[in-house]
């Protein structure tokens, strides 16, 4: 093992052995965390494993040619298939310049050690003259994640942008670059009540079952986490419709919300798919640390990534959080680029190999992977 992956390793343990290592001088406030998936080690001299190229496909909304990951690429998610790692990822054409201003489309990787991609030169998830263009047009097709059942069917949630509402929308695959099209994901909920707000970030509930991670249930329905200014959750009888969850005052459940004076201040937006572990259901997330309230131990804007654990029984409670990420900016292009406050924004989780693979984008602008040899607490099934 090189130095520099010593150092990573030494740092993702000490992570992972506390949450308020960092926060705190005093011995009585430090408490190990052993129920934390990790540590996430990035492979040295190999990211970011993904970066824009000027290839072209013909666009059948501008009815042109358009080189349509030619600016930036990231946000990526990832799922197994016939024993490779398929990584979709968000890329955005050069049509304008500033953040959701351009438009974007899903692109599609693939690779056999996770690391080394090959990539299809057009996109296999855009705006297009359909049934979904109100919802997908200008802004184009967003921040996939995706997750699999165990009958081999792909499920992807997207942010739908149309330059005045982000919300979530489903896509369903057999093969991964042939995709069917569903909508919006509460269109049904209650009448509808749910389709005009912003929605973003679906974090399908997952287990590893047979060397694969696969989406699990509770209580007979599927459960997905989603939200950004607050951690929420939301059921499916189908994995296409699916409900929001209410508390008692018929509002919006809020499970986990932003945090005064720590990393994930100003935002929890889920990550990828969430797992099930020995100790809990364990979510990883994406903290904004923003504003006077921040912890200044990092920079102001950045988004690092946490981890909580939730119940296996009853995943509305909470059971644990680490005061400190898990994971944050460190690589010169994790913090440069088109999100210049510094980004590793995660969304794939890979269960291959008894590796787990993180992938994440750098900055909005590349595409990079980590990787947890460390899966002891995994709750493996076969």
């Amino acid at each position: 093992m090189r130095l520099k992956q010593v150092a990573y390793l030494i740092g993702g343990l000490l992570l992972c052995g506390t949450s308020t290592l960092f926060a705190s001088g005093t011995n009585e406030n430090k408490q190990k965390e052993t129920w934390v998936v990790g540590p996430f080690i990035r492979p040295e001299g190999v990211n970011p494993i993904l970066t824009p190229q000027p290839t072209s496909f013909y666009c059948p909304m501008q009815k042109q040619q358009v080189k349509w990951e030619e600016s930036d690429i990231f946000n990526p998610g990832a799922t197994l298939k016939d024993g490779k790692i398929v990584v979709l990822y968000r890329a955005e054409d050069n049509s304008a310049q500033g953040i959701g201003k351009r438009t974007s489309r899903i692109g599609y990787a693939e690779s056999k050690d996770g690391i080394s991609m090959t990539r299809f030169n057009a996109p296999v998830l855009f705006p297009a003259e359909d049934d979904f263009k109100s919802i997908e047009h200008p802004g184009g097709c967003e921040d996939p994640r995706v997750a699999m059942t165990e009958d081999g069917l792909y499920v992807m949630l997207y942010t739908a942008w149309n330059r005045k509402t982000p919300r979530l929308a489903v896509a369903t695959s057999k093969d991964l670059k042939n995709w069917t099209k569903h909508g919006l994901a509460f269109e049904k909920a209650y009448d509808g009540r749910f389709t005009k707000i912003a929605s973003k970030s679906a974090s399908i509930l997952t287990k590893v079952k047979k060397d694969k991670l696969v989406i699990d249930k509770v209580d007979g329905k599927y459960f997905m986490y989603w939200g950004e200014y607050a951690v929420h959750a939301a059921t499916s009888d189908n994995l296409i419709d699916w409900y929001p969850v209410l508390d008692d005052n018929n509002e919006l459940k809020k499970i986990a919300k932003p945090r005064k004076g720590y990393f994930d201040c100003q935002m929890t937006e889920c990550g990828p798919p969430a797992i099930r572990t020995k100790n809990g259901i364990v979510l990883l997330y994406n903290g904004k640390n923003a504003g006077k309230e921040r912890d200044l131990n990092y920079p102001a804007g950045a988004y690092c990534a946490g981890q909580l654990l939730l119940d296996n029984k009853d995943p509305y409670k909470v059971l644990n959080r680490l005061d400190k990420p898990f994971f944050a900016p460190e690589a010169p292009f994790e913090k440069s680029g088109q999100y210049k406050d510094g980004t590793v924004f995660i969304e794939g989780l890979v269960y291959h190999k008894k590796k787990l693979y993180l992938y994440y984008g750098c900055a909005d602008s590349k595409v990079a992977v980590a990787i947890c040899d460390n899966v002891k607490n995994l709750q493996i099934s076969k």
